[in-house]
């Protein structure tokens, strides 16, 4: 049982997350993402305490939450058509550019790792009007200058038509914004307990700053209470052992 008198890390990104989101209609969770699930399902919490059905959430994963009938083919065609708002991806390398590498580090006829594969990320990027990427190890292996394959490329040439993209690199360390105009990230605060100088020693691409960087707001008792006490249950449908881990709370609670 975890120490209610204490904020986790995973509860403090998972707020961050569910801020970014804000009011929008429908977000899409993928696979093996239990902490933009948590974000997501929060949201839509927040949203039902306005008296408003949304956003709507989708987690791939789930029976309860998601109405969708044919995996993620159905996800792509829901995202062409322009019916998901928000949608989450990682990658074994991210740039500084914003862009992900899900296939293989070193030469790809003859890869040091070989990673699962892009699985459409390249599409949702260019579709989905906020991409939220999300690296809970923030090193210079993970947090590169420039990814060794693009599977999904973070910006376009001018004149390629896009409706979606990065907005904001959320690491286990600090939250970065991305700047399309610039075309790279600026660091928009850092988590309680990490520093500048930490940040920069552990990110591989370069990065803008403001002159007086903030630290992560934490997550208010009424967004702690909101996510333990209803969202907690709802996640343990879906990732029972983190739901357990994090919060305490098992799926038949």
């Amino acid at each position: 049982m975890m120490n209610h008198d204490s904020i986790r890390d995973e509860e403090l990104l998972a707020a961050t997350i569910a801020d970014l989101i804000g009011d929008v209609r429908h977000v899409a969770v993928g696979n093996a993402s239990p902490i933009p699930a948590t974000a997501a399902l929060l949201a839509r919490e927040r949203g039902r305490q306005r008296g408003v059905a949304r956003p709507y959430v989708s987690l791939l994963q789930s029976r309860k939450h998601n109405f969708f009938t044919d995996g993620g083919r159905e996800l792509f065609d829901c995202a062409g058509q322009g019916r998901i708002d928000v949608f989450f991806l990682s990658g074994g390398q991210i740039d500084g550019q914003g862009n992900i590498n899900l296939v293989a580090i070193g030469d790809y006829a003859t890869p040091k790792v070989r990673f699962p594969g892009s699985y459409g990320s390249a599409h949702l990027y260019y579709v989905v009007p906020k991409m939220i990427l999300f690296r809970t190890e923030h090193s210079r292996r993970t947090l590169v200058e420039k990814v060794d394959f693009v599977s999904a490329p973070g910006v376009s040439a001018d004149g390629v038509h896009r409706t979606g993209g990065p907005i904001a690199l959320i690491t286990n360390r600090c939250f970065f914004r991305f700047d399309p105009a610039r075309k790279r990230f600026r660091l928009e605060s850092i988590h309680p307990g990490h520093t500048i100088e930490e940040i920069r020693e552990h990110t591989g691409f370069d990065f803008d700053q403001p002159d007086t960087v903030t630290v992560t707001t934490p997550p208010s008792p009424e967004t702690l209470a909101l996510m333990r006490g209803t969202v907690a249950p709802q996640l343990a449908e879906v990732y029972p052992q983190f739901a357990a881990e994090i919060f305490g709370i098992t799926a038949s609670a």
